[in-house]
């Protein structure tokens, strides 16, 4: 049987994408890898330990705070930078092409290659994340693209002697489609959370809050 590392934040997408891991290869053969990273929103972690448990699934965490110590992004806790409340689309107007603000420089690449290592050592064949096309879009999170998900896969794929592969389930649905998936497999997203600002409530405002509330609406939830 196939094992699988998921890369795992404790919110909508990589919590359905848990769940389908679950389901293809049982939680015997997953494993949930959770990332701290500086984040101001650690609030995800501790959703991330508490789905773990829902699951049943292995938690293995990482700290790659260092990594990102010399970014300025308004997601982490060393930056005095205010976390944008507005869309993004909203703030795609300003960028000229360029990733948003919130964009954590090279988040997804650091993540994988570090998940690589890890799921090589413990017996893993694939890695999946939940990168989606609404993130991608308009270049607002280059690293959420299936053009970076297949140079991603083809550089592990090689690098592991084709031992292990990368699966981005989501890389050409939106979030309303991932949250359509996910209500089939009974996620329970009332435990996950997405909101950037580090506080114990949602702001509701912010540009995953906006699309977490759509995403949400869109499939008839009632939930923020």
């Amino acid at each position: 049987m196939e094992k699988a590392l998921v890369l795992f934040s404790g919110g909508v997408d990589s919590t359905t994408c848990l769940a389908l891991a679950v389901k293809k290869y049982g939680k015997e053969n997953v494993a949930a890898l959770s990332v701290s990273y500086g984040q101001k929103h650690t609030k995800e972690l501790e959703s991330a330990e508490a789905i773990v448990k829902y699951y049943g699934v292995e938690h293995i965490k990482l700290d790659l705070a260092p990594l990102f110590s010399f970014s300025d992004c308004p997601l982490l806790k060393h930056s005095e930078q205010d976390i944008p409340k507005e869309s993004y689309a909203e703030q795609l107007k300003r960028t000229n092409g360029t990733p948003v603000v919130t964009y954590v420089p090279f988040r997804n690449g650091l993540f994988l290659a570090s998940a690589a290592s890890i799921a090589l050592s413990k017996g893993c064949s694939v890695i999946l994340y939940g990168a989606h096309h609404d993130d991608a879009a308009g270049n607002a999170y280059p690293d959420c693209s299936a053009a970076f998900n297949n140079a991603m896969n083809t550089a592990i794929a090689e690098g592991s002697g084709n031992q292990l592969h990368i699966e981005a389930p989501f890389v050409s649905k939106s979030k309303k489609d991932v949250v359509a998936i996910g209500l089939t497999l009974n996620v329970p997203y009332e435990m996950t959370w997405s909101c950037y600002e580090g506080k114990d409530k949602p702001c509701g405002r912010c540009a995953t809050c906006l699309d977490r509330k759509a995403a949400f609406q869109a499939n008839g939830l009632d939930l923020i």
